[in-house]
């Protein structure tokens, strides 16, 4: 390069940067500072903060942080996020000058924290690598990839008949105490080794509840690769509102990272009441079931976030289980019928099969996948239309069998035969089984390689072949694993060995007496 055309360059350039320091300006932002005027249950009165924005962080005295959640011309209503029981009225008030957020990357992963991020485990401060907003708009249509690849929650019932894939949103819904947690740790449990990280959320449980679900998750190793988070029951009704989009935004970090992500909101009926409780005292207008116009969108604004993004973005997966509680089994109340059309689909639990020990108390009947047989491998695909349909047709002659009516024997079959495949869809807590195990009973269970087994006996002969699919050939696992579809080869094989270790469990035929 000629010196000239160098000279001019760095002239040039010393002339912009001294143009740019003549016009700079220091900005310093004078400390903005409110008073209460009152206090209530989780939320405070502000007046004094012209200039504050919605949703903006406010500091109080104790270093207890707010949220401003009703900006009204004269005063603030603010969400109060920590122990206020020691503010009162005249107190000063701070403003922060930006939104709540919450630390994220990798050091979060085996932590467990509140929705602030600050640790409840004991284990010193947080390791973050940055801070990300707990509200963030949703991932663009034109970003998202359809949902393909499945989720396998190790669960017999849902692997096969209610498929979940990666970025879905598939909703778990029952009574009390029907095993709805269960469900969702379980599929926690059977993500270990398969690069899946996991967030549960607790909002607002039982502190007892809580260490129940975190002592299963440590002494199974998933604690390694899930982050919790956790408010109690006790806790503010601020905490319990933001606590779901904290752990979606943790959740998103890793997301973007390009890699696969499930979330837990154990549950959502406490998430909607919180919000309730904190619309009642701001004055806002109630609607059905006393709660506020808005409490579909809150909703909706978080599940939306659930995605499965784009190759070239990454093609990171967020998946989300919400958990919702019904009453007396009504699924038409009003927050379940918001959640289940915000969602892709939902698992009902019954009661009714809870008493009668079928754990897990999946109701095939009133559960669904509305992404179907798409997240699906398809040696799944060959056999759940054939197993839903046996599965309908006995719970519909059960009925008719309990009245004692005397039933033929394409009637007496159909229905031992669905005894079978309820015997075979009960599974226990903490025991996810494998693909190729899941393969080898359901073929069984199609080819009626059960119907001859006492029932008594079903749960001795299910492990048998459980114990039996670990001699499967390596290279039909494989074909189990992905896409490709089972070889009729493959399929006979497969029956064959389920075959041979059910028959110390076939009934012996009887000797014939002597003439």
């Amino acid at each position: 390069m000629e010196p000239d055309s160098l000279q001019n360059i760095l002239d040039t350039a010393l002339a912009e940067i001294g143009q740019a320091r003549e016009t700079y300006e220091p900005r310093l932002t004078p400390r903005e500072v409110g008073t209460i005027t009152s206090v209530a249950t989780g939320i405070a009165m502000v007046s004094g903060l012209p200039g504050v924005s919605f949703e903006e962080v406010l500091k109080f005295p104790g270093d207890i942080y707010g949220i401003a959640f009703n900006v009204d011309e004269t005063e603030i209503g603010v969400v109060l996020l920590g122990d206020y029981a020691h503010l009162q009225a005249g107190d000063e008030v701070e403003r922060r000058g930006h939104v709540v957020d919450v630390p994220v990357g990798d050091g979060l992963i085996g932590r467990i924290i509140n929705p602030m991020g600050h640790p409840l485990d004991g284990n010193g401060p947080v390791a973050s690598s940055a801070r990300l907003p707990v509200e963030r708009p949703s991932a663009p249509i034109m970003d998202r990839a359809p949902v393909t690849v499945p989720l396998q929650t190790g669960i017999k019932v849902i692997d096969a008949l209610i498929p979940v894939g990666h970025g879905q949103r598939e909703l778990i819904l029952g009574d009390r105490q029907t095993g709805k947690t269960a469900i969702a740790l379980d599929t926690i449990l059977n993500q270990r080794g398969q690069n899946v990280l996991c967030v549960y959320c607790a909002i607002g449980q039982r502190a007892s509840g809580v260490a129940k679900v975190i002592a299963a998750l440590r002494e199974n190793g998933a604690l390694e690769y899930t982050v919790v988070v956790v408010t109690e029951g006790n806790d503010p009704p601020g905490l319990a509102y933001i606590a779901p989009y904290s752990a979606t935004s943790i959740a998103e970090y890793f997301m973007e990272q390009g890699r696969d992500v499930l979330v837990v909101y154990d549950d959502l009926t406490h998430h909607a009441r919180a919000y309730r409780e904190l619309s009642l005292l701001l004055r806002r207008p109630p609607g059905r079931e006393a709660f506020p116009g808005d409490i579909f969108y809150i909703h909706s604004r978080l599940l939306e976030r659930a995605t499965h993004l784009l190759d070239e973005l990454g093609g990171g997966s967020l998946t989300a289980l919400p958990i919702i509680e019904t009453e007396a089994q009504d699924i038409s109340a009003y927050i379940p019928t918001n959640l289940i059309s915000i969602t892709d689909g939902q698992i009902y639990l019954s009661p009714s099969l809870f008493e009668l020990g079928v754990l897990p108390a999946v109701d095939v009947g009133k559960s669904v996948s509305r992404v179907g047989g798409k997240a699906q491998r398809a040696a799944y695909r060959a056999v759940a239309g054939d197993l839903k349909l046996a599965y309908a047709q006995f719970e519909e002659l059960e009925t008719f069998a309990k009245f004692g009516a005397r039933l033929d024997d394409d009637t007496r079959k159909i229905i031992e035969h669905g005894r079978r495949i309820r015997a075979c869809l009960k599974q226990p807590e903490f025991a996810p089984v494998s693909v190729p195990a899941q393969i080898a009973v359901l073929l069984a269970l199609t080819a009626e390689l059960f119907d001859n087994v006492p029932l008594d006996k079903m749960k001795d002969a299910e492990q048998a072949v459980h114990k039996a699919a670990e001699d499967i050939p390596p290279e039909v696992c494989t074909r189990l694993e992905t896409a490709d579809k089972l070889s009729d080869e493959d399929r006979k094989q497969i029956i064959d060995i389920a075959h041979q270790a059910l028959e110390p469990f076939q009934p012996k035929p009887e000797a014939k007496a002597a003439p």
